[in-house]
Protein backbone atom coordinates (compact mmCIF):
# COMPACT_ATOMS: atom_id res chain seq x y z
CA UNK A 1 0.00 0.00 0.00
CA UNK A 2 1.69 3.26 -0.65
CA UNK A 3 2.36 5.57 1.84
CA UNK A 4 2.02 9.86 1.39
CA UNK A 5 3.50 11.90 4.87
CA UNK A 6 1.15 13.67 6.59
CA UNK A 7 0.82 17.37 5.47
CA UNK A 8 1.19 19.71 8.64
CA UNK A 9 -1.79 21.44 8.18
CA UNK A 10 -4.21 18.41 7.97
CA UNK A 11 -6.33 18.32 11.43
CA UNK A 12 -9.72 16.44 10.06
CA UNK A 13 -9.23 12.64 8.51
CA UNK A 14 -11.84 10.36 6.65
CA UNK A 15 -11.63 7.69 4.33
CA UNK A 16 -9.34 9.87 2.04
CA UNK A 17 -6.54 9.32 4.50
CA UNK A 18 -5.77 6.09 4.19
CA UNK A 19 -2.24 5.54 4.08
CA UNK A 20 -0.94 8.19 5.24
CA UNK A 21 1.93 8.18 7.52
CA UNK A 22 1.76 9.13 11.26
CA UNK A 23 2.64 9.00 14.52
CA UNK A 24 1.24 8.22 17.60
CA UNK A 25 1.22 11.82 19.29
CA UNK A 26 -0.68 12.68 15.97
CA UNK A 27 -3.00 10.48 16.05
CA UNK A 28 -3.90 10.82 19.34
CA UNK A 29 -4.87 14.35 18.78
CA UNK A 30 -6.14 14.07 15.14
CA UNK A 31 -10.14 14.85 14.23
CA UNK A 32 -11.80 11.74 12.11
CA UNK A 33 -14.46 11.61 10.02
CA UNK A 34 -17.44 9.75 12.01
CA UNK A 35 -18.70 6.66 9.94
CA UNK A 36 -15.76 4.48 9.49
CA UNK A 37 -13.11 3.04 11.75
CA UNK A 38 -9.63 4.64 12.45
CA UNK A 39 -6.13 2.54 13.40
CA UNK A 40 -2.28 3.44 13.33
CA UNK A 41 -0.44 0.68 12.17
CA UNK A 42 3.06 0.43 11.97
CA UNK A 43 2.96 4.49 11.35
CA UNK A 44 0.46 4.53 9.09
CA UNK A 45 -3.19 5.58 9.51
CA UNK A 46 -5.74 2.55 8.54
CA UNK A 47 -9.47 3.79 7.45
CA UNK A 48 -11.72 0.78 7.41
CA UNK A 49 -15.65 0.79 7.05
CA UNK A 50 -17.62 0.12 10.59
CA UNK A 51 -18.42 -3.65 11.20
CA UNK A 52 -20.95 -5.57 9.36
CA UNK A 53 -24.53 -6.26 10.92
CA UNK A 54 -23.44 -9.86 11.30
CA UNK A 55 -20.54 -8.52 13.86
CA UNK A 56 -22.38 -5.28 15.66
CA UNK A 57 -25.74 -7.31 16.24
CA UNK A 58 -24.18 -9.77 18.17
CA UNK A 59 -21.64 -7.36 19.65
CA UNK A 60 -24.66 -5.22 21.26
CA UNK A 61 -25.82 -8.77 22.45
CA UNK A 62 -23.20 -9.12 24.58
CA UNK A 63 -23.27 -5.73 25.87
CA UNK A 64 -26.76 -6.59 26.92
CA UNK A 65 -25.12 -9.77 28.67
CA UNK A 66 -22.86 -7.98 30.36
CA UNK A 67 -24.72 -5.07 31.68
CA UNK A 68 -27.51 -7.08 32.65
CA UNK A 69 -24.88 -9.01 34.91
CA UNK A 70 -23.68 -6.39 36.10
CA UNK A 71 -27.33 -4.30 37.37
CA UNK A 72 -28.90 -7.80 38.36
CA UNK A 73 -26.33 -10.21 39.72
CA UNK A 74 -25.19 -10.45 42.80
CA UNK A 75 -21.64 -10.25 42.18
CA UNK A 76 -22.24 -7.86 39.18
CA UNK A 77 -20.02 -5.12 40.53
CA UNK A 78 -17.04 -7.03 39.50
CA UNK A 79 -17.93 -5.44 35.99
CA UNK A 80 -16.53 -1.71 35.86
CA UNK A 81 -17.53 -0.56 32.29
CA UNK A 82 -17.61 -1.87 28.81
CA UNK A 83 -18.20 -0.37 25.88
CA UNK A 84 -17.82 -0.95 21.84
CA UNK A 85 -15.42 0.14 19.67
CA UNK A 86 -12.81 1.65 21.70
CA UNK A 87 -8.90 2.84 20.54
CA UNK A 88 -6.90 0.34 22.55
CA UNK A 89 -3.09 2.06 22.46
CA UNK A 90 -0.21 -0.16 22.25
CA UNK A 91 3.09 -0.24 22.60
CA UNK A 92 3.62 1.49 18.93
CA UNK A 93 -0.38 1.23 17.28
CA UNK A 94 -3.69 2.36 17.90
CA UNK A 95 -5.72 -0.62 17.88
CA UNK A 96 -9.49 -0.57 17.02
CA UNK A 97 -11.15 -3.09 19.73
CA UNK A 98 -14.57 -4.44 18.78
CA UNK A 99 -15.72 -4.52 22.50
CA UNK A 100 -13.74 -3.80 25.82
CA UNK A 101 -14.20 -4.54 29.17
CA UNK A 102 -12.97 -3.25 32.59
CA UNK A 103 -13.23 -6.02 35.80
CA UNK A 104 -12.21 -5.97 39.48
CA UNK A 105 -10.99 -2.13 39.84
CA UNK A 106 -14.24 -0.77 41.76
CA UNK A 107 -14.21 2.32 39.96
CA UNK A 108 -14.40 3.79 36.18
CA UNK A 109 -11.59 2.94 33.94
CA UNK A 110 -9.24 5.82 33.36
CA UNK A 111 -9.03 7.24 29.71
CA UNK A 112 -6.78 4.98 27.50
CA UNK A 113 -6.02 2.11 30.96
CA UNK A 114 -5.84 -0.77 29.64
CA UNK A 115 -8.96 -2.87 29.42
CA UNK A 116 -9.14 -6.35 31.58
CA UNK A 117 -10.52 -8.22 28.17
CA UNK A 118 -10.72 -7.19 24.93
CA UNK A 119 -13.24 -8.97 22.74
CA UNK A 120 -12.78 -8.89 18.58
CA UNK A 121 -15.56 -10.42 16.40
CA UNK A 122 -13.39 -11.72 13.38
CA UNK A 123 -14.34 -10.71 9.84
CA UNK A 124 -14.18 -12.97 7.14
CA UNK A 125 -11.29 -12.07 5.23
CA UNK A 126 -7.91 -14.07 5.40
CA UNK A 127 -5.63 -11.46 6.41
CA UNK A 128 -8.56 -10.05 9.30
CA UNK A 129 -8.33 -13.43 10.44
CA UNK A 130 -4.96 -13.57 10.98
CA UNK A 131 -4.82 -10.04 12.09
CA UNK A 132 -7.19 -11.05 14.62
CA UNK A 133 -5.85 -14.33 15.99
CA UNK A 134 -1.98 -13.65 16.10
CA UNK A 135 -1.05 -9.95 15.55
CA UNK A 136 -3.75 -8.42 17.68
CA UNK A 137 -3.40 -11.77 20.83
CA UNK A 138 0.14 -10.46 20.55
CA UNK A 139 -0.29 -6.85 21.41
CA UNK A 140 -2.84 -7.33 23.80
CA UNK A 141 -0.87 -9.85 25.87
CA UNK A 142 1.68 -7.57 25.85
CA UNK A 143 0.00 -4.85 27.04
CA UNK A 144 -1.48 -6.32 29.85
CA UNK A 145 -4.95 -7.57 28.96
CA UNK A 146 -5.88 -10.62 30.78
CA UNK A 147 -8.13 -12.50 29.03
CA UNK A 148 -8.43 -11.77 25.03
CA UNK A 149 -11.92 -13.27 23.67
CA UNK A 150 -11.95 -13.81 19.93
CA UNK A 151 -15.40 -14.49 18.71
CA UNK A 152 -15.66 -16.67 15.29
CA UNK A 153 -18.80 -17.08 13.46
CA UNK A 154 -17.60 -18.90 10.35
CA UNK A 155 -15.38 -21.39 12.52
CA UNK A 156 -18.44 -21.64 15.51
CA UNK A 157 -15.39 -21.14 18.79
CA UNK A 158 -14.65 -19.15 20.81
CA UNK A 159 -10.79 -18.68 22.11
CA UNK A 160 -10.07 -17.56 24.91
CA UNK A 161 -6.23 -16.07 25.52
CA UNK A 162 -5.31 -15.69 28.88
CA UNK A 163 -1.67 -14.67 30.62
CA UNK A 164 -0.66 -17.44 33.49
CA UNK A 165 2.98 -16.11 34.72
CA UNK A 166 5.32 -16.06 31.22
CA UNK A 167 2.85 -17.72 29.53
CA UNK A 168 0.07 -17.26 27.20
CA UNK A 169 -2.58 -19.91 27.41
CA UNK A 170 -5.23 -20.93 24.99
CA UNK A 171 -8.71 -22.31 25.74
CA UNK A 172 -11.81 -22.96 22.92
CA UNK A 173 -15.36 -22.79 23.63
CA UNK A 174 -17.61 -24.57 21.27
CA UNK A 175 -20.57 -23.77 19.52
CA UNK A 176 -22.77 -25.41 22.72
CA UNK A 177 -20.84 -24.46 25.38
CA UNK A 178 -21.13 -21.78 27.92
CA UNK A 179 -18.12 -19.79 28.54
CA UNK A 180 -17.49 -18.18 32.39
CA UNK A 181 -14.68 -17.14 33.79
CA UNK A 182 -13.37 -15.92 37.01
CA UNK A 183 -13.16 -12.26 36.23
CA UNK A 184 -16.69 -11.95 36.37
CA UNK A 185 -18.43 -14.15 39.22
CA UNK A 186 -21.31 -15.98 37.87
CA UNK A 187 -21.57 -14.37 34.34
CA UNK A 188 -22.17 -16.80 31.60
CA UNK A 189 -22.11 -16.47 28.10
CA UNK A 190 -23.71 -19.20 25.86
CA UNK A 191 -21.71 -18.78 22.75
CA UNK A 192 -24.54 -20.41 20.43
CA UNK A 193 -26.56 -17.15 21.34
CA UNK A 194 -23.78 -14.96 19.90
CA UNK A 195 -23.40 -16.99 17.30
CA UNK A 196 -27.24 -16.96 15.91
CA UNK A 197 -27.62 -13.47 15.85
CA UNK A 198 -24.51 -13.41 13.27
CA UNK A 199 -25.88 -15.84 11.32
CA UNK A 200 -29.29 -14.37 10.39
CA UNK A 201 -27.13 -11.70 8.61
CA UNK A 202 -26.10 -12.10 5.38
CA UNK A 203 -22.25 -12.29 5.01
CA UNK A 204 -19.97 -9.82 3.34
CA UNK A 205 -20.80 -7.95 0.27
CA UNK A 206 -18.98 -8.65 -2.93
Amino acid sequence: MATASLPKSTRSFGPGSNGILMTPREFDRADFEDGWRYELINGVLIVSPIPLENEADPNGELEYMLRNYRNNHPQGAALDATMPERIVRTLENRRRADRVIWTGLGRLPRRYETPTVIAEFVSEGKRDRERDYETKRDEYMELGVKEYWIIDRFEKTMTVWTRQGNRNRKRVVRAQQVYRTDLLPGFELPLARLLALANRWPGEPE
